[in-house]
């Protein structure tokens, strides 16, 4: 059983390593790619998800002089709500003029590079045009943030950490001080809670406070969760909130494993989220921080899946969503 489920883990993979090279140069391979990939063998309605569908077909000329029947516009129709529709509608490539070739390359190594990949390495190598790339890779993070309303909270054991993200602030004729590191500088703090052996939830805070970090906590770990933090003062009494208790690592006194009790397994995350911001990106305002936080979330989540699967899981991941700039008249 264990042999069966190995072999359908590698023909999973290989299938789709095959299917990328084509999928990412020819337009019609990239459709049928993304169509499979959505609907499977079971084509359906995005708009009443009736199985009862059909591709349209246009007349075209062969070379021969033979009339053949090809769909030119990758158009569906419905039988029963009879709307027309592509493998477009109901997913972040929704109204964009983007050829989906593109689509499916900047998917792919957003899918398998561990630390991301930047807007102007896919405008070099889609020759288009940055604010495209731009465009792109901002609706495959959103594709790639956590459903909040259906992910559920962490548990077992579970570390909580903060961090600074940002480099030094520039400084005008008039700072005599020098940049600070770490609390109470004006970089951007993020918070992040990793189940061992789970997933990841981070974001972007305010602020470092007790009231802050402690409600961060409450909203993204279960109440029978065990929790681990260091020392810092704003995590005291954790252990009155959670039936599994609160150990503390003291960090301030170069302490940094006892027992069970540590947070290595979140500051790894932290480690390759800034070797990512710094080696990859170099800069990212606070403004749109969370988005890249999305990116190394749903890495860190499919760590385990091999990079077939990874794609797979961010194009599904990518049904139902929308990035609208700008919000519509009431």
């Amino acid at each position: 059983m264990e042999k069966e489920t190995k072999d359908r883990h590698n023909l999973s993979k290989s299938e789709v390593v095959k299917d990328i090279p084509l999928a990412c140069s020819d337009e019609l391979a990239a459709v049928e790619f993304l169509e499979f990939q959505r609907w499977g063998n079971t084509p359906c309605c995005v708009k009443c998800g009736s199985v009862n569908v059909y591709k349209m077909m246009d007349a075209a000329t062969s070379k021969v002089g033979q009339t053949v029947q090809r769909n030119k516009r990758f158009l569906w129709r419905c039988h029963d709500c009879k709307e027309q529709y592509t493998v477009r509608i109901g997913t972040v490539c929704e109204e964009s003029r983007l050829p989906l070739r593109h689509w499916c390359y900047a998917l792919w190594r957003s899918a398998t590079s561990k630390k991301g990949v930047a807007a102007l390495e896919i405008m070099r190598q889609c020759q288009i045009t940055y604010k495209s790339a731009l465009f792109l890779m901002n609706r495959i993070r959103f594709a790639m943030a956590p459903d909040q309303a259906v992910a559920p909270k962490l548990s077992g054991i579970v570390e909580a950490d903060e961090t600074y993200i940002g480099g030094r602030p520039r400084h005008t004729w008039r700072d005599s001080e020098k940049a600070k590191s770490g609390r109470g500088t004006s970089k951007t703090p993020v918070f992040a809670a990793v189940e061992r052996g789970g997933e990841i939830r981070s974001r972007v805070i305010t602020d470092v406070t007790a009231k802050t970090l402690k409600g961060a906590i409450r909203e993204v770990v279960d109440p029978n969760a065990r929790i681990m933090t260091d020392d810092y003062k704003a995590y005291q009494g954790s252990r009155h909130e959670f039936l599994g208790g609160h150990g503390r690592i003291r960090h301030s006194r170069k302490q940094y494993v006892c027992g069970d009790v540590h947070t290595n397994t979140v500051e790894s995350s932290f480690a390759l989220m800034k070797r990512g911001i710094h080696g990859i990106y170099h800069a990212v305002s606070r403004k749109y921080l969370h988005r890249y936080l999305w990116q190394f979330d749903f890495i860190w989540n499919h760590r385990y899946d091999n990079d077939g699967e990874r794609m797979i899981a961010a194009i599904k991941a990518g049904e139902g969503k929308r990035l609208m700039y700008k919000q519509p008249a009431a």
